[in-house]
């Protein structure tokens, strides 16, 4: 199986937005090293936890800073952008970094305030939902699909006859219905919905059309993407997931301020070590799977099987940068990733 990482450049205790680059760098190049496929490089926007806002930009810094490792985005939020403008640059991406990029696309809110300020149009504040026509029309500048007759047809996204593997990102229906219907490669975030993981994956892999364009495949390809605390005994393991744990509680409270605790702080607030979730029922993955290198391959393992997948993508949130790679390490031996 393989193993894949989302980062977030989480921003270190004491630390700095630079810092937090230079982690995610020294992140994917022991990635690289361990055997890991892929790191993918995430937006978010207004926050102070994470210096992750810009992946276009840290994608060429990162591959050019390693040799084998796929770079992606995962992801840049489309319906903030034009589709046209997204082609180009991971066109661009592509010319520098022949074979090695992934374009990560997805949709998300960042609340009203930060919504509007990064929206297309400035002339009103957008209301509908035009996720759709956003993923098909970049797939058509992609795939020079526009009809004749389209007016979008005098402008071209000119390109050698390669692309970067085009991924849809998302954790509900609508984007599993979407990557099915089109043809694209499909990673699912099984953190923010585990209660429908399992659903929603089948529904892509079981409705799937292939396509012969240049985003598109002949077979289903999913990414499972889950988050994992590994260290060498479980209570180590929940301790070192405490921090993450108390900020998705202060998420869903509306606050997103408040920096990352210490592990130590973070127990003490919370009363207590963070329950590790006992999965009984591999369809219904843990928010978090918290364990020893045993635990977490076993777990793994039988959830990849049910679910029909060959990779799963690691998210480790953590301002402590050192204990985030031991994590990564300990998966990587436990997998054998580097044979």
């Amino acid at each position: 199986m393989k193993l894949s990482i989302v980062d977030l450049s989480p921003i270190p205790y004491q630390g700095t937005r630079k810092d937090a680059i230079n982690n995610t760098l020294e992140t994917a190049q022991k990635a690289e090293q361990w055997g890991y496929s892929r790191i993918w490089l995430a937006e978010h926007h207004n926050t102070r936890n994470f210096a992750g806002r810009a992946p276009e930009v840290l994608i060429p810094y990162i591959a050019s800073h390693t040799e084998s490792i796929r770079v992606g985005s995962g992801s840049v939020l489309l319906n903030h952008y034009s589709p046209f403008k997204v082609a180009e640059v991971f066109g661009t991406l592509e010319d520098m970094f022949s074979g090695r990029i992934d374009m990560g696309i997805g949709r998300a809110t960042t609340g009203p305030v930060s919504d509007f300020v990064l929206q297309r149009s400035r002339n009103h504040r957008q209301t509908s939902d035009d996720s759709s026509e956003q993923i098909a029309e970049l797939c058509a500048w992609i795939n020079d699909g526009f009809d004749a007759d389209h007016p979008y047809n005098q402008v071209k996204v000119f390109k050698d006859d390669t692309a970067p593997p085009l991924w849809l990102l998302g954790s509900s229906g609508w984007s599993a219905s979407a990557a099915a219907q089109l043809g694209l490669r499909y990673a699912f975030a099984g953190f923010i919905n585990p209660s429908q993981s399992y659903n929603i994956a089948q529904h892509y892999l079981k409705n799937f059309q292939p396509s012969s364009n240049l985003t598109g495949i002949a077979k289903s390809e999913l990414i499972l993407s889950l988050s994992v605390y590994c260290l060498e005994t479980e209570e180590e393991a929940a301790q070192f997931a405490a921090p993450s744990t108390l900020m998705m509680q202060r998420l869903m409270q509306g606050d997103l301020t408040s920096p990352m605790e210490t592990e130590a702080e973070a127990v003490r607030i919370l009363g207590g070590l963070p329950k590790v979730e006992k999965r009984l029922d591999a369809r219904i993955p843990p928010k978090a799977l918290i364990g020893t290198p045993d635990q977490i391959k076993l777990e793994l393992s039988q959830i990849a099987s049910v679910f029909g997948t060959t990779e799963i993508m690691i998210q480790c949130i953590s301002a402590n940068h050192a204990l985030r790679l031991r994590s990564l390490q300990l998966l990587a031996e436990v997998f054998e990733l580097h044979k």
